[in-house]
């Protein structure tokens, strides 16, 4: 199968006629014909029901789902290199929930000086970063490992041919308002946070203890909530007097230290945080050059780096 023969069938799917597309792309109908029947026989399966009525098959309409994607795929990569004068720089990271890789993306972004470029910064769930790495959607990705999570999150970056690098060890904190009860406690214990819900980022389909983005979710709560997204959760810690459980990294530049504070949270277990990249291939500058604001960001923040990782090429 060619690219040529999904673009025929794409196009004999939306004008629902083999004369009709034929017509649209200025080839003879019998040669339009015989390319679908090329590409039906190849897989043995038929896309169309020609008769009276045109109309997809079941299999088709499968085949149609796939060959859409191809489609889109392709169009990507022409627009992307077709006129290589034209190239915006590019870079694209998924990560959990984690104020200082927003702050580190946003150094990174300050300190180039391209006229364009196209970067992406997804904060999504644990198994999507898993996937959109070994997707190729995105080239670094954010997560912590623990005792708890590490075998079935290493099982899965292995299966995936992915490689985590730590890049620092942080004891569990919550984060809670100002204003909270505890709020002006060094320290506090599991027992004192149990008259208030318990606020964490739902994890969709997978939602697994593994997969969660706060340590000691296997734990039971009396209360909890389940959130979505970054703003919401701070909400609900202000309005609500909640907590949630986290590496204690705050950024008073971007959370407004004013409003949310961290407390130390008295366990005997620790969140080691890291990127995952793919094991094969190298990194672009522009992800280098991530990593090493990240580093910098943690190290400001007065954790001490697990690794240290190879300088990235300079900037021109």
């Amino acid at each position: 199968m060619t690219l040529q023969q999904i673009r025929y069938i794409l196009a004999i799917a939306e004008c629902r006629s083999v004369s009709t597309a034929a017509k649209r792309l200025f080839i003879s109908q019998p040669s339009l014909s015989a390319a679908l029947k090329e590409v039906e026989d190849e897989f043995g399966i038929r896309i169309f029901n020609r008769g009276r009525e045109f109309s997809i098959t079941r299999e088709g309409e499968e085949f149609l789902i796939y060959a859409r994607q191809v489609m889109d795929q392709m169009n990507l990569l022409e627009n992307r290199f077709s006129s290589r004068k034209d190239i915006r720089e590019l870079c694209s990271v998924s990560a959990q929930h984690y104020i200082f890789a927003v702050k580190a993306f946003s150094n990174l972004v300050k300190r180039l000086s391209f006229s364009e470029y196209e970067f992406t910064f997804r904060e999504t769930r644990t198994y999507e970063i898993i996937s959109d790495v070994a997707q190729m959607r995105s080239e670094i990705g954010l997560l912590y490992e623990n005792g708890f999570n590490r075998k079935i999150i290493g099982k899965l970056l292995k299966e995936n041919h992915l490689s985590f690098t730590p890049l620092f060890c942080a004891t569990p904190h919550v984060f809670v308002s100002r204003d909270h009860p505890l709020a002006g406690r060094k320290e506090v214990t599991l027992e004192d946070l149990e008259p208030y819900p318990c606020l964490s980022f739902e994890q969709g389909q997978y939602n697994s203890f593994y997969f969660s983005e706060e340590i000691l979710s296997e734990l039971p709560h009396a209360r909890s909530i389940h959130v979505s997204d970054r703003a919401t959760l701070f909400n609900f810690l202000v309005g609500l007097s909640g907590y949630t459980i986290s590496s204690g990294f705050l950024s008073e530049e971007l959370n407004g230290g004013d409003i949310i504070v961290s407390v130390r949270l008295r366990v005997d277990d620790e969140m080691h945080i890291g990127y995952i990249r793919r094991k094969s291939g190298e990194l672009s500058r522009f992800a280098g050059l991530y990593i090493e604001e990240l580093r910098k960001v943690i190290k400001e923040a007065g954790y001490e780096p697990e690794e240290e990782a190879p300088a990235p090429p300079a900037m021109d």
